[in-house]
């Protein structure tokens, strides 16, 4: 626990920048052009679908998970640009994007109302989603496991990419 504890307390300065920039979505620049040429044209449109804080947030996941790992499967950079997708179901007000990004993962799921219930099913939404909007399979599987990986590799590493964010 103090291991998980001092790891959690390392990635704080990441998550409130995060945070701070999650006020205006007019302050986000995601690479839109950049992200879109990595994904399939059922997937670029769920892509540009998304609010523009979490496409920036994606661009930044998927480029410094391809910087460590350059010969990542195509599906895994795609996963990466789409792993927040299902939050796009219910747009956030300000004040709930800010109390989400207070709230720590685990405890959005005992906490299942509004915002925090988006928050809490966003990989299972975004992996319906994906499928539902002709993605590919792998890149659904891995939406929907960016948060429990379960022994799959690329899933893990895809959260291990997201955590650093």
């Amino acid at each position: 626990m103090p291991g998980r504890l001092s790891r959690k307390l390392s990635q704080l300065p990441g998550k409130l920048r995060r945070l701070s920039r999650s006020v205006h979505e007019a302050q986000a620049q995601p690479d839109d052009q950049w992200a879109g040429a990595h994904l399939s044209p059922a997937e670029r449109r769920l892509y540009l679908g998304m609010d523009a804080r979490d496409r920036e947030h994606a661009c930044r996941v998927a480029l410094a998970l391809l910087s460590a790992h350059p010969d990542a499967a195509p599906t895994l950079l795609a996963a990466a640009l789409l792993h927040d997708c299902g939050k796009s179901v219910r747009p956030y007000r300000v004040h709930e994007r800010v109390l989400v990004g207070l709230v720590p993962f685990r405890l959005s799921r005992l906490l299942p109302f509004g915002a925090l219930y988006v928050r809490a099913a966003h990989p299972a939404l975004g992996a319906a989603l994906v499928r539902r909007g002709g993605g590919r399979e792998r890149v659904a599987q891995l939406v929907g496991r960016h948060h429990a990986p379960r022994g799959d590799h690329e899933a893990a590493l895809l959260h291990a990419f997201d955590d650093l964010e």
